[in-house]
């Protein structure tokens, strides 16, 4: 007779680009997320919530040609064989429902998101298919008032984390600017639309490449150190010296024009508009320009209303919070005006222990195209994301991931799972420590081996365990084991006399007095632990 054939086991294997969360990730990020929270709210914000999954056409950015549309995202086709999708960021699905609800929301519209996001993409170091966002947003609201709000509470939630002020900087740019350039150099028209986003992300590496690096990327192309060969755009040697001087002036801005007007605000409106008139003369090599002179604009409008508001450099005590740089380069397809995002200034340590600059952990912009899309009037929009793994990674670096203390539940062993009467002792004990608000739990596994409960409970890092036996049960009494105490002892006490001096590992207690035992030895733990814990 053949032998039957067990079937092969099916392998548990995590798919690639995702991650399971343990219990510390998941509170620590809630803990975080609360931060953040609270500053959104105190700033107006109200939340609001969006699906997973839009209609495909409904996301707009990653539509292809394709039969199955999924470049980019994760794509199914439901039962009246619409094509959905998993949402790539959390802007898009906000759209969609302020267009929907259009005529239902008070304008302007001024909430806050967090949820999953999902990215159909290669996976590797760092980069994941899904991760968390946390966005605040306002649309309806034309002014660049918005978008000064956006950075200065962009600011408020890198400190509330724990990042100081100093260790992090919003730099803040505008696309009118940019595209203002791109006009003034002869590429503005349709058919430049590839040369246009050759110059773009090649001014994109200024953080990264001196400025003659970023004119071989702007002319013929450059060979890297590896000998690899990157084209570039092909620009005349003059396009390219308008973008050299272009820059130059942007950087005496930053550094010079706008420091000093800040210092002028309070006290001397006048000086500060002379300050600010020399910001828009100086791009004036470019000629009559409609988009750059919006662009710069709205720079001195939201430089002006950040640096009232306390945010900028104003002297040599104050710290920059939001700062001009024209190196950010944002979302080229989204945005439509300023644009921003939150750099920390400090190294960390990555997963191979070298010190790096860990870049931006949150940004943003004006995008006012995006409404429009569904219901063909302008409806202008501004706001940010925070990537929150990101910012996770950061605190946990700095050691600021701070999360909630959360003790493991006490655990209520069980002596005589046969009898009826001690099992009902038994959830009265568990039940009376819930009631009293301690997590407490009843030992669910085999209950014949004692052993085992304690050992369970070790690994758990239960601090108390509840026992009672036959004879503590006709006594009326309870036996407390205080678990971290007993291994504190059995690691550092070696002789019996030392042993009987500690504080006991073990009491015995009316049943009646167990909650307020329990909460006794719980707080007497707590205070270990501050005790012994490194100070700041």
């Amino acid at each position: 007779m053949a032998k039957t054939k067990n079937p092969q086991k099916l392998k548990a294997r995590l798919p690639r680009g995702f991650v399971d969360r343990s219990p510390a990730d998941i509170r620590a990020t809630d803990a975080m997320m609360s931060k953040i929270r609270e500053v959104y709210e105190r700033y107006g914000f109200d939340p609001v919530e969006t699906p997973m999954f839009e209609y495909t056409d409904a996301l707009g950015k990653f539509l292809s040609d394709q039969d199955r549309p999924n470049e980019g995202v994760f794509s199914l086709q439901d039962d009246n064989e619409q094509w959905l999708s998993l949402r790539y960021d959390l802007t898009a699905p906000l759209a969609r429902h302020v267009a929907e609800n259009i005529n239902e929301i008070q304008l302007p519209f001024r909430s806050y998101r967090a949820g999953w996001v999902f990215r159909n993409e290669k996976p590797g170091p760092g980069r994941f298919r899904q991760f968390m966002q946390f966005d605040a947003d306002t649309v309806g609201a034309p002014s660049v008032q918005a978008d000064a709000e956006m950075c200065m509470m962009m600011a408020d939630a890198m400190e509330v984390v724990g990042i100081a002020r100093g260790d992090y900087v919003i730099r803040v740019n505008n696309r009118k600017v940019l595209d203002g350039l791109m006009d003034a150099i002869g590429l503005s028209g349709e058919t430049d639309g590839a040369s246009r986003l050759v110059v773009l992300r090649s001014l994109d590496k200024l953080d990264k490449f001196e400025w003659e690096e970023v004119a071989k990327l702007l002319g013929n192309g450059r060979k890297d150190e590896s000998g690899d060969f990157t084209p570039g755009a092909k620009l005349s040697a003059q396009q390219i010296d308008d973008i050299k001087r272009f820059r130059e002036h942007s950087i005496k801005i930053a550094e010079t024009f706008f420091p000093e007007a800040a210092l002028l605000l309070a006290s001397d409106i006048a000086a500060a508009d002379a300050q600010y008139a020399e910001v828009r003369t100086g791009f004036s090599f470019l000629g009559e320009n409609p988009a750059l002179t919006a662009g710069v604009d709205e720079l001195v409008t939201l430089h002006r209303l950040v640096a009232t508001a306390g945010y900028v450099k104003a002297g040599a005590d104050s710290i920059e919070r939001v700062k001009l740089d024209p190196s950010v380069i944002r979302g080229l397809e989204y945005y439509t005006g300023p644009v921003y995002e939150a750099e920390l200034l400090f190294d960390v340590t990555n997963e191979k222990g070298e010190k790096v600059q860990f870049g931006s952990v949150s940004g943003g912009g004006r995008y006012d195209g995006l409404v429009k899309r569904f219901t063909g009037q302008d409806v202008p929009a501004t706001g940010f994301s925070i990537g929150v793994s990101r910012l996770m990674t950061v605190l946990k670096n700095l050691g600021k991931l701070d999360a909630d203390e959360v003790i493991a539940p006490v655990l209520v062993t069980v002596m005589d799972g046969n009898d009826a009467q001690a099992q009902a002792n038994y959830q009265s004990f568990v039940q009376q420590l819930r009631t009293a608000g301690i997590r407490a739990e009843l030992y669910q596994g085999n209950w014949k081996k004692f052993g085992n409960q304690l050992k369970y409970a070790d690994k758990r890092g239960c601090p108390l365990a509840i026992i009672q036996g036959s004879d503590e049960r006709s006594n009326g009494e309870i036996q407390i084991k205080d678990l971290i105490e007993g291994k504190r002892i059995s690691e550092t006490i070696g002789d019996n006399a030392a042993w009987r001096e500690a504080r006991p590992a073990q009491v015995t207690v009316a049943a009646k007095n167990l909650v307020a035992t329990v909460q006794k030895m719980l707080a007497d733990q707590k205070e270990d632990r501050a005790r012994q814990a490194p100070s700041a």
